[in-house]
C-alpha cells in the first residue's frame, strides 16, 4: 500500500502537464475518438460543460459525465454512484491521465485490482473497449473537450 500511495503522490504531481502533454502528443486522434465515443460510449455517457451545454452524448446517466475527464480525480463527479473500489482509488489521490484511462477502460475491474493491490476490487463498468487504440483515440476526444 505504501508503493500506491508513493504512486500516487507522484501522479498527482504530474497529473497537469502530463493530461496536456498526451491532448497534444499525437498519441491520439481526437476525430477518431469522437467517432469510437459516438460508437461506444454515448449509450451510457454523457460530456456535459459546467452550465450544462451537452458537447457529446445524449442525456445517458448510466456512467458518470465524462467532462473534464484529463486530470480529474477518479470516482469524483458529484452526484454519481460510483463503486466503493473506484472511489477508494480517487480518495487515495489518483487521478485520470491517459494511461489510466487507457487501462481502465480496457478492463474496469483488472485495473481496479491491479491499482488497488486488492483481488477482490471490482469495476461496475461492463463494456470493455477491445482495442487499445481505440481508448487512446477516445481520451484524446475527451481531451478536446475539456477546458
Amino acid at each position: 500500500m505504501k508503493t500506491l500511495n508513493i504512486a500516487a503522490a507522484l501522479t498527482l504531481l504530474a497529473a497537469p502537464a502530463f493530461a496536456d502533454g498526451h491532448a497534444a502528443s499525437g498519441n491520439g486522434d481526437a476525430a477518431a475518438g469522437e467517432e469510437q465515443f459516438n460508437r461506444q460510449c454515448v449509450s451510457c455517457h454523457v460530456v456535459a460543460d459546467a452550465d450544462g451545454n451537452v458537447l457529446a452524448g445524449r442525456a445517458a446517466k448510466t456512467g458518470p459525465n465524462l467532462y473534464a475527464v484529463p486530470g480529474r480525480q477518479i470516482g469524483s463527479v458529484d452526484g454519481f454512484r460510483y463503486g466503493d473500489d473506484i472511489v477508494e482509488l480517487g480518495e487515495a489521490g489518483n487521478v485520470w491521465t491517459e494511461e489510466s484511462f487507457v487501462a481502465y477502460v480496457q478492463d474496469p475491474t483488472g485495473y481496479l485490482r491491479e491499482a488497488l493491490e486488492n483481488r477482490r476490487a471490482r469495476g461496475k463498468m461492463s463494456y470493455q473497449v477491445r482495442e487499445e487504440q481505440q481508448a487512446v483515440d477516445i481520451y484524446a476526444y475527451l481531451a478536446s473537450l475539456s477546458e
